[in-house]
């Protein structure tokens, strides 16, 4: 009975040892498949962190370029603002000036046309009182002979009988000297007024004798009219020899018309808008 038994536990040892080594190597593969999920987990988990990195490692690149673009952008509206403001603040200085100049310009012109106005007053004030004094020069002269108005000023119609000359001759005769004295006469009662006189000839003779003819004619009035009390500065002489004559013809009666000496005078106060233009002349003529 006994030994029976022992043969029995020995039979039953090795099969509880198989099962002991089924429960290991249970637990060896369990372990195995635990360590290679874990693996296999781990290995996923960083494939995944490095996607992720890789992810955050664009962004993070596309941010610093985008950091730089906006950087640069910056600094393009800074200059830009700074260009402006530079350019307002020379705007506004060009304007300050453009402004000061014209605001000068405007007085200067506010002055001209003062002046102006001033000085027409005082041109029309000048030409009143040289027209009224022409006026009554012309009524004063008017007593001596007949006179009247044009456009180039007064005209005294002496007639024929005076500042005539004898046939080459340069004598006045003395009703001329007469007539000269009452000329010279009222002529001192005025001003401002100068006196040409100019001698002329018939055609008989030559060029060069007749022009020197006229001369001496022209200057033997002259004379007698500073010799009267006419300021010498004031008369002038011109010899147009037989180049104007006053009437045409050759015979007696119009060569003795244009043996004579005519007497011009001008008004120097009388001006028609333009400085060193004299009207008001005043022609004595036969």
């Amino acid at each position: 009975m006994t030994s029976l038994s022992l043969s029995e536990d020995t039979r039953e040892r090795p099969r509880g040892g198989r099962k002991g080594i089924a429960v290991v190597a249970f637990l060896l593969i369990v372990l195995l498949a635990g360590v290679g999920f874990l693996g296999y987990e781990g290995w996923r988990r960083s494939v995944a962190i490095e996607a992720q990195l890789a992810a955050l490692t664009e962004r993070m690149d596309q941010a610093t370029v985008a950091s730089q673009q906006a950087l640069e952008r910056a600094t393009a509206a800074e200059a830009a603002a700074r260009a402006a403001a530079e350019g307002r603040q020379l705007a506004e200085a060009q304007t300050s000036q453009a402004q000061a100049e014209a605001d000068a310009a405007r007085k200067q012109a506010v002055s001209a046309l003062e002046t102006a106005a001033g000085a027409q007053a005082e041109a029309d004030r000048i030409r009143k009182q040289a027209e009224a004094e022409l006026n009554r020069l012309q009524e004063a002269l008017g007593q001596v002979a007949e006179t009247r108005r044009t456009a180039l000023g007064l005209v005294m119609n002496l007639g024929s009988d005076y500042l005539k000359f004898d046939f080459d001759k340069a004598d006045l005769r003395p009703e001329d000297k007469e007539l000269l004295s009452r000329i010279a006469g009222i002529l001192l009662t005025s001003s401002d007024y100068t006196v040409s006189v100019n001698g002329h000839t018939d055609d008989v003779g030559t060029d060069e004798y007749n022009q020197k003819l006229s001369e001496r004619r022209a200057q033997a009035v002259r004379d007698y009219l500073a010799k009267a009390g006419l300021a010498p500065g004031i008369l002038s002489v011109t010899g147009h020899g037989k180049k104007r004559p006053l009437v045409p013809g050759t015979s007696e009666k119009a060569r003795a018309k244009n043996r004579r000496v005519e007497l011009g005078i001008v008004n120097t106060r009388i001006l028609y808008g333009r400085p060193g233009v004299t009207s008001g002349e005043t022609r004595f003529q036969p």
